[in-house]
């Protein structure tokens, strides 16, 4: 059993549902032969007992008739009584019984009789007392030999001599066209099954076409070929719902495999970029140690440069580990603490730090659209955002001429119909971004000055930590140019109006 369960599973789908519609058919033949043959059967067996119920009362009038010369002459009487074949009764058998049973007259004229080895019903004396019971009323007895088919029998009363005349058909012909009649039955359903069986093989093996064709294409997936897709059919179709839903995983996967090229190709570069600017700081440290421990730096003028630079690397290499470590914690997405910050007042915080850091800039506050702003109020981190902008305002202090003025411009915009966005933008007048770095800008390490100067730039994560921030506020980040020239770098927070807070009576103490 188990063997055939294992050869089972091995088979092909195709091969199992041809087997089991030729299963199915030969059940069904089968059901049909023997339906056939048991109602054929019933209808032969009902014309017999037509044509015993028809010609018994002229049998036994003619076989009774013949008794009674027969015993009148003393006479074997062959030649009289009725001759069944004119009644239709081919192969006929009848007889005269008293009330026990006892055979006391043959029909002389009997296609069977006894004594020629032919088959004849074969009835006992208490089974002829049953019949007698029964008049009219045909049933089915055995015959003498082993092999006969049976006979239908009758028995016809005589009321006025107190015997039964015994009348039965055999039943060969009925076995013999029954039993044809099947066997043609199954040879032709067989016959259907067979070629029924080839069609069907044929047509199981077009209609699977498209999952061997789903198979193949799997296959080169697997060899690594992720561009490969299922093609499309009818979406009614099961094959059409799986085709349609195994492109959509490979699209899925596919792109999971770029987004994580994509993801170590940064990574690569952000240790690379990282490691180069970590070792520029370190380098210049152990220059001067070395050159200190040389003796080389015994004026003390010249020591107290050496520790100046030593100094300033070491301000600038801890500088970036906070950045790095400050993008670490933001893509880990820790929880931020929330509260109602108002873009507003952080503008005119910011405007005001501005100022104290470069007196001689013009420092404004303006609106989005108009000269003056509007209040802008979100929920986020206060610490956070104000980072966010004290970054975009270093940027805009150093990529700018002294002489440009800075505009921090606040207010509320709807960007999406039926959102509102709290927007704050630094705009500034400078020479402005190029087309070819201002998509890359947001990038972390990436500084538009390919020379890595520190003179003239930071390290490249001042815009990465923006962007990490306000993604982690839910809200997002825009670069365009400013009217005039120079770069605006737009702030935009879902806006979420103040709340005031509320009264405490003296019941709620």
């Amino acid at each position: 059993m188990q063997a055939l369960r294992t050869l089972w599973r091995r088979t092909s789908l195709r091969t199992k549902l041809v087997m089991l519609m030729c299963a199915l058919m030969i059940c069904g033949i089968g059901a049909t032969a023997f339906g056939s043959a048991h109602t054929l059967r019933i209808s032969m067996t009902n014309q017999i007992d037509d044509q015993l119920n028809v010609s018994g009362p002229t049998m036994g009038f003619g076989l009774n008739k013949a008794y009674q010369y027969s015993l009148d002459n003393d006479q074997s009487g062959e030649n009289d009584g009725i001759d069944p074949t004119l009644l239709g009764l081919n192969r006929s058998y009848a007889d005269i019984r008293d009330e026990n049973g006892k055979i006391v007259y043959i029909m002389p004229r009997s296609r069977v009789t006894p004594g020629n080895n032919a088959d004849t019903p074969l009835l006992a004396p208490e089974q002829m007392a049953e019949l007698a019971k029964t008049p009219w009323s045909p049933v089915t007895v055995p015959g003498m030999h082993s092999g006969s088919a049976g006979w239908r029998a009758m028995v016809v009363p005589l009321p006025t001599s107190g015997l039964n005349v015994f009348i039965s058909l055999p039943l060969e012909n009925v076995n013999d066209t029954v039993q044809k009649t099947a066997i043609l039955v199954l040879s032709t359903g067989l016959l259907a099954t067979l070629l029924m069986s080839m069609i069907a093989y044929g047509l199981t093996s077009r209609s699977l076409l498209p999952l061997i064709r789903v198979e193949r294409t799997a296959a080169m997936i697997a060899d690594g070929d992720l561009s490969q897709r299922v093609r499309n059919y009818p979406p009614e179709t099961e094959v059409g719902r799986l085709s349609r839903s195994l492109n959509a995983m490979l699209a899925q996967i596919e792109r999971a495999f770029r987004d994580r090229e994509a993801s170590e190709t940064k990574m690569r570069r952000f240790i690379q970029d990282a490691s180069h600017e970590l070792r520029t700081p370190l380098v210049t440290i152990q220059g001067y140690s070395e050159f200190y421990r040389h003796g080389g730096l015994a004026d003390p003028e010249a020591l107290g440069s050496a520790m100046g630079r030593i100094e300033a690397e070491s301000k600038r290499m801890a500088h970036l580990v906070e950045d790095l470590l400050m993008l670490a914690r933001l893509d880990e997405q820790r929880p931020l603490e929330k509260q109602s910050v108002d873009l507003l007042v952080l503008g005119q915080d910011a405007v005001e730090d501005t100022k104290v850091r470069a007196p001689l800039r013009k420092v404004t506050l303006v609106g989005l659209d108009t000269k003056y702003p509007a209040p802008a109020s979100t929920v986020g981190d206060d610490a956070r955002i104000r980072q966010v902008i004290a970054n975009l305002i270093t940027n805009a202090l150093r990529y700018t001429p002294e002489e440009s003025a800075i505009e921090i411009a606040v207010g509320v915009r709807s960007l999406v119909a039926g959102a509102l966005d709290a927007v704050l933008e630094i705009r500034d007048h400078g020479p402005g971004i190029p087309e070819e770095d201002a998509h890359r800008i947001f990038e972390r390490f990436y500084r538009a000055d390919s020379s890595r100067q520190r003179e003239t730039g930071g390290s490249g994560l001042g815009l990465a930590i923006v962007v990490a921030i306000v993604q982690q506020h839910g809200g997002s980040v825009a670069l365009s140019e400013t009217a005039g020239g120079g770069a605006t770098m737009a702030i935009c927070l879902p806006y979420v109006p103040l709340q005031e807070p509320r009264e405490i009576d003296e019941d709620d103490q």
